[in-house]
């Protein structure tokens, strides 16, 4: 089903996690975001993945369904890293799960990545200049290159041992514990915490009749 205007959700406190969770089933329809090139774009806006302006330039020079086919390559992604995640979230990864990370690679290895020294935020002190990493947007095919960058960042900062699947009973959502005492069940109360509360309270209410 399409995204229609429904914003994407972003709770994963990771943004790997959140690119895992666009698509998802936040109430009884699967909905994906990333589902053509539309809304693809859209998502990465969201995300702040990708400079507004970046977009707009790639836009105005791409072909048509040239961004269905990118979104495509953004969902095939996505099921690889998916799988990687669930089947060792729960625990560190080890050293050993690098030969499974090939296509994360050879992703990383099409990065366009120069720093430029640009004006920064002046702080009183220094010249108020400062590097910063920016990358050429060349084609519609870079758009997955921030993707792959924090995919990236993920598996080598993260601590698996955090990652979660939201406990809820049809909740696909994932998400990074780091809550104090790693005590996390929901991907957010407002969508499955709520309702466990509700359940929770009816079968409360049931056993006390």
């Amino acid at each position: 089903m399409a995204s229609g205007q429904q914003p994407a959700i972003f709770i994963a406190d990771a943004p790997a996690l959140d690119f895992l969770n666009s698509i998802a089933t936040p109430t009884d329809t699967e909905i994906d975001w990333i589902e053509n090139g539309e809304g693809f774009l859209g998502w990465l806006e969201q995300a702040q993945l990708v400079p507004p302006e970046a977009l707009k330039a790639l836009r105005a020079q791409a072909l048509p369904g040239e961004f269905d086919g990118v979104a495509a390559q953004a969902r095939s992604l996505r099921k690889w890293f998916r799988k990687f995640v669930y089947d060792r979230k729960g625990q560190p990864l080890r050293a050993d799960d690098l030969k499974d990370l090939g296509p994360l690679n050879r992703l990383l290895e099409r990065d366009e990545r120069f720093s430029r020294i640009v004006a920064g935020h002046h702080h009183g002190s220094g010249s108020g200049l400062e590097l910063r990493s920016t990358r050429r947007w060349k084609s519609p095919e870079s758009l997955l290159l921030p993707i792959g960058a924090v995919l990236a960042k993920f598996v080598c900062e993260e601590d698996f041992s955090n990652v979660k699947a939201c406990e809820g009973p049809t909740c696909t959502l994932l998400f990074a514990d780091h809550t104090r005492g790693r005590a996390r069940r929901w991907c957010s109360m407002a969508i499955c915490g709520n309702r466990a509360k509700q359940a929770a309270h009816r079968q409360r209410l049931r056993s006390e009749r």
